[in-house]
């Protein structure tokens, strides 16, 4: 038995130097280098965008390298928006079946260890009891044999790893781990990014509604007058009906903001894991704080921030192993196997020496012809690797779309809404000057139903270009990548 082992143990250190000194067939991935772009868009920024004197008009002023905060949404000051954010993080599904796939993965990485790394050790033990007929054993005196027939081994298998197979499988197993690893970190951003610009969606609506029945009491106002001045014959029917037709469109404009937003707060309920019954915070959009520096990463860096781009090139590598996966199955495999143990028909006397039996065995397995199979697997998964290649400068592009797209919309969005701003502060003034003057019969009703329409779409625009901004900076956020490499795997804690 000292033999034995001593056997065992040369052969598991011979095994452990070949595979130390063993090549790995394939190509070694590398990260591709990041794009030669100096800034996001064609013409530079400014350093400061416009403002104007309404909740969410602060001048927004860009940094560049300046890193983003983890916890980016707490720069709106507003503690609903924080609640919101807690429980999506706490019991949104989507992010607990993204950390589930993920372990998922780690899991199959330690299958593919434990299969192609380690021996397969096991052991085998039986006990039987067994008639043979005389006609099948010779010289049994015409006498059945009847026995008992005990065993006891160890088998041990182990396929060596000589041209790195095992290894590259290895590898692409644990790309399959960083590719899920940003599935998560992306799960965690969209979730994010998305309670922030549906809980200001919300507030938008609110504040629509808010401006539309405020117009509705004005019309209704208006429609008193006019019918006090059809009873005194100093108008004709034709002024009281128009306004009533006016007052009806204004109410019937009613319910589709309504509408709009009871479906955002169902959708919302869903990102932080609750049913459409749940009552949601109210969130005042005068009240929400716009962020007035906003980091701008380098372009350089948008590669490593992005967990998508990180994602998909997590899935170029684990493409990039499996060529040397297919290369490996072209080569010589060799397994060792052994067994050692003890056979005997008596039961008491099966560990002793003259029952002990042991086998050690070597196989070479060269593939000879496949009807060209291996190579053709090969060749797919070249075509595979070109495929995640072309996929991966695919999602660089789109990544640098979304931060162009996004810092334009936040200079622009700007403009619009001081625009708007103004807007609505004429179209104000300028109603409430034709309100006086058609009390005093200065001006006729269509100057009058004029103004009202122009102050409701001035107030209207200037609610939703407020939302815009908002959501707009919310967006640069995620476009940038979140801030997640400050607490890599924060999902569960940065609550």
């Amino acid at each position: 038995m000292h033999v034995f082992y001593s056997r065992i143990n040369a052969t598991i250190i011979i095994t452990l130097s070949l595979i130390l000194s063993a090549c790995m067939v394939g190509p070694n991935f590398r990260s591709p280098p990041p794009p030669p772009v100096e800034r996001y868009t064609q013409n530079p920024l400014p350093k400061k965008t416009a403002s104007s004197p309404v909740a969410g008009g602060a001048q927004q002023t860009f940094i560049t390298n300046e890193d983003i905060p983890i916890l980016w949404w707490e720069l709106y000051h507003s503690p609903e928006i924080n609640e919101l954010v807690k429980a999506g993080l706490a019991n949104n599904p989507n992010l607990a079946a993204a950390s589930a796939a993920l372990r998922e993965a780690q899991e199959n990485v330690n299958v593919q260890i434990g299969n192609s790394l380690w021996p397969a050790i096991n052991t085998t033990d039986y006990a039987q009891r067994q008639k043979f007929s005389q006609v099948v054993i010779a010289g049994s005196n015409n006498q059945a044999l009847i026995f008992n027939l005990y065993n006891a081994s160890v088998n041990i298998s182990y396929t060596l790893d000589i041209w790195g197979g095992a290894r590259r499988e290895i590898e692409s197993l644990r790309a399959q781990v960083d590719y899920q690893q940003f599935e998560v970190i992306a799960a965690y951003l969209t979730l994010t990014s998305n309670i922030v610009t549906t809980a200001v969606t919300i507030a938008s609506y609110e504040a629509q509604i808010k401006a539309t029945e405020d117009l509705i009491r004005i019309e209704q106002g208006v429609l008193g007058i006019l019918n006090k001045q059809f009873q005194l014959g100093a108008i004709s029917n034709i002024n009281v009906l128009t306004q009533l037709t006016t007052l009806e469109q204004t109410k019937a404009s009613l319910p589709p903001l309504q509408k709009s937003m009871a479906q955002a707060k169902h959708a919302l309920a869903a990102l932080v894991g609750a049913f459409p019954d749940r009552k949601m915070p109210v969130i005042d959009l005068n009240r929400l704080q716009l962020p007035k520096n906003i980091p701008v990463s380098i372009p350089s860096n948008l590669v490593r921030q992005r967990p998508d781009i990180r994602a998909s090139e997590a899935l170029l590598h684990a493409a990039c192993a499996q060529i040397g996966v297919a290369t490996a199955n072209l080569l010589p495999q060799l397994t060792m196997t052994g067994s050692y143990g003890w056979i005997s028909t008596i039961l008491p006397h099966l560990i002793s020496g003259q029952n002990n039996i042991w086998s050690i065995m070597g196989q070479v397995v060269q593939p000879i012809f496949q009807g060209g199979a291996l190579l053709a697997n090969r060749r797919g998964k070249i075509a595979a690797f070109q495929q995640a290649a072309a996929q991966y400068r695919q999602t660089v592009l789109v990544a640098f779309e979304n931060v162009a797209d996004t810092l334009r919309a936040l200079e622009t969005d700007a403009r619009a809404l001081q625009a708007q701003a103004r807007a609505e502060n004429a179209a104000r003034r300028a109603l409430d000057l034709t309100l006086s003057q058609y009390r005093l019969g200065g001006i006729n009703y269509i100057d009058l139903l004029n103004a009202q329409h122009q102050y409701q779409q001035t107030r209207i625009n200037r609610i939703q270009a407020q939302a815009i901004r908002f959501n707009d900076t919310a967006a640069l956020f995620q476009a940038l990548g979140g801030g997640w490499w400050h607490k890599p795997w924060c999902v569960n804690e940065c609550r």
